[in-house]
């Protein structure tokens, strides 16, 4: 009897190991088999999102065929605390170990923002705060100048202000490469003057083969003692960068008396006056080496240069005509 009831024992653990053993192969099969989204999906995760949030959405979207296979085949990997929170395409036909794999890889969908040269840094901070997919608050306006234009990739989330932070690091190495390698005889004594050049170089071209003539007007002027009279610095000391003028300087504005009126004083201004990009920043440190000390607009979207006042008057007239329509 004992021999009989040990025996049925036996065979009982056996089947139970054997059912057990199935179960287990057939979970393993449904964890890596194709799963059942017919079209791809985007997923949010969440900061702070663990497995059990995660899951249902899943289910929800139609991605997974057994959400306790899931559940038991993500700790089974032991992966379950390194879902990281993001945004994710699921594609079609995904198995949940492909889904898995997504959601451990923080290689969550990726926004761009696009910031202009020539912004100043008020501007920045308004166009950051108008991305619907960013999130946070920017702590303070940086210094104007201090933020690298470029295109900038980000997850859904990520914070306004680590953007800037990006920026500002990115600008600090444009900067530190330009300052290194710049032409040292140029009457630019700091790397601070340099940039201020800078700015100014980019507010008066956008034409990137013209960024080094322009400088060459300015650093000759500051070689011969004149004054920079350039309108888009006395635009910024009426606006301090916080608006657009609107319309072209009226004699009251060129008259009025700021640190940045440079009609009236000679000399950089005393800040930037607006973020300049690479091509702007090497311009100011490696401008080409011309006579010119005028420039003006030629009607093309470029500009008419001249070495004396006669010349760039007559260049001045025929942008009137241009202007009038003659």
């Amino acid at each position: 009897m004992r021999r009989s009831l040990a025996a049925n024992a036996l065979t009982f653990i056996i089947l139970a190991l054997l059912l057990a053993g199935a179960a287990v192969g057939w979970g393993r099969s449904q964890f890596y088999a194709a799963g059942p989204l017919a079209e791809p999906v985007v997923i949010v995760v969440e900061p702070g999102d663990n497995l059990d949030d995660i899951t249902p959405r899943l289910v929800e979207a139609g991605a997974l065929g057994n959400a306790e296979v899931f559940r038991i085949g993500v700790r089974y990997s032991g992966l379950a605390s390194k879902l990281k929170f993001g945004e994710y395409n699921i594609p079609a036909g995904a198995s949940m170990a492909e889904i898995l794999k997504i959601l451990v890889s923080g290689r969550s969908i990726q926004y761009r923002v696009t910031i202009p040269e020539g912004l100043t840094s008020y501007e920045v901070v308004q166009l950051l705060q108008a991305e619907p997919n960013l999130s946070g608050e920017i702590d303070t306006i940086p210094d104007e100048g201090a933020l690298a234009p470029d295109t900038y990739l980000f997850g859904r989330g990520a914070t306004r202000q680590s953007i800037i932070d990006t920026m500002v690091t990115a600008q600090n190495k444009i900067l530190s490469d330009a300052w290194a390698g710049h032409d040292p005889t140029l009457p630019v004594n700091t790397i601070e003057e340099l940039l201020v050049l800078a700015s100014i170089v980019e507010k008066e071209t956008g034409v990137d083969g013209e960024r080094p003539q322009v400088a060459s007007v300015f650093i000759n002027r500051l070689r011969q003692g004149m004054r920079l009279q350039t309108d888009p610095t006395v635009a910024y000391g009426i606006t301090l960068g916080r608006e657009k003028l609107g319309h072209g300087l009226h004699e009251s504005e060129l008259a009025a008396d700021t640190p940045y009126n440079t009609y009236l004083h000679a000399g950089l201004p005393p800040t930037p006056i607006a973020n300049p990009g690479r091509a702007a920043i090497e311009a100011a440190a490696n401008p080409d080496e011309t006579p010119y000390l005028y420039f003006v607009a030629d009607g093309s979207g470029g500009h008419a240069f001249a070495t004396n006042l006669a010349d760039h008057q007559a260049n001045v007239a025929r942008w009137r005509a241009i202007e009038n329509g003659n």
